[in-house]
């Protein structure tokens, strides 16, 4: 990223700026090895202000999260993708510390169930879309269906589809199913943030050793995990596909630099802060009727003892 981009970042209520250089336009391909940094952070930032700046953020969002709640016109749906260790976890735990768990759901999607296996692919998400005033968290989604399966196509053997389905164009579909899906979510009141957490191959490996060297986190590694590094290249190149068939004007990608946890949070906080902003949330205003209820209830309330 360029110096020019990191200006006029911070403080929280000057955030605009924040979107540009993380976000996948819509108009053009992009390369993830050229145009986006892992290790990227704005120049203006430092480790030692980050904590307080990230606690302003959610303090921020705690508030616009309960006027969304109060408002219920609309819902937010926020997709986490990564690969192995960029941090999905740990991002959903610090930006979303502050936020009213009435109105937060978190999902985590791993390998589909013999349930999940009898419906379409976009089934199991759809079925836990947050509802309007509500925040909806996917910890990976649908979109594994168009990663996880192209690097390994085995696995589309296990999904019991038709044998037409199955065929050169498979992928051209469920892109475009995929783009119609979240355009349908977004006429009907949810916005979509997608975040891809862009770890580089270095630090994955790191954050994979210290999992392995510290007992408190061995639960979080298996030696499976160490196998699909050996398809990183491979990941990387559906990866960048996908983002330059799925980002779209109604429901881009942002692809987040995540060698640096402090700043990645700070980040995703930034982005969904300045998206609750954008909707000019606001309290739902009272009838006469209803306010005159309001003030006939103070008078009963005042008048006991």
């Amino acid at each position: 990223m360029t110096d020019r981009q990191s200006n006029n970042l911070f403080p929280i209520e000057k955030l605009d700026d924040l979107i540009r250089p993380f976000i996948v336009p819509p108009e053009r391909k992009i390369s993830l090895a050229k145009d986006y940094d892992p290790a990227y952070k704005a120049d203006r930032l430092k480790k030692s202000n980050a904590k307080g700046q990230l606690q302003e953020g959610i303090e921020a969002l705690a508030k616009y999260q309960d006027v969304l709640y109060a408002q219920s016109t609309h819902a937010v749906l926020i997709i986490f993708q990564a690969m192995d260790a960029a941090g999905k976890d740990s991002t959903i735990k610090h930006v979303m510390s502050g936020i009213n768990p009435q109105g937060c759901q978190v999902h985590s999607f791993k390998a589909p169930s013999t349930e999940e296996l009898n419906h379409d692919y976009l089934w199991r998400c759809s079925k836990v879309l947050p509802e309007r005033g509500r925040i909806g968290i996917f910890n990976r989604s649908y979109y594994e269906e168009i990663l996880v399966t192209r690097v390994h196509p085995e696995i589309l053997e296990q999904r019991s589809l038709p044998v037409s389905a199955i065929d050169n164009d498979i992928w051209k579909r469920r892109f475009e199913e995929i783009n119609n899906y979240e355009k349908h979510l977004v006429n009907n009141g949810t916005i979509i943030l997608k975040f891809f957490l862009n770890v580089s191959k270095e630090e994955q490996k790191e954050r994979f050793l210290e999992r392995i060297n510290r007992p408190e986190k061995n639960w979080k590694f298996s030696e499976n995990d160490a196998k699909e590094r050996g398809f990183w290249d491979d990941y990387m190149s559906v990866y960048e596909d996908m983002f330059n068939h799925t980002s779209t004007e109604y429901a881009p990608w942002y692809i987040i630099p995540a060698d640096r946890k402090w700043f990645t949070r700070l980040v995703v906080a930034g982005i969904i802060y300045t998206q609750l902003k954008e909707l000019d949330l606001k309290y739902p205003t009272l009838s006469k009727e209803l306010h005159q209820e309001l003030l006939n209830a103070k008078k009963i309330l005042e008048s006991q003892r």
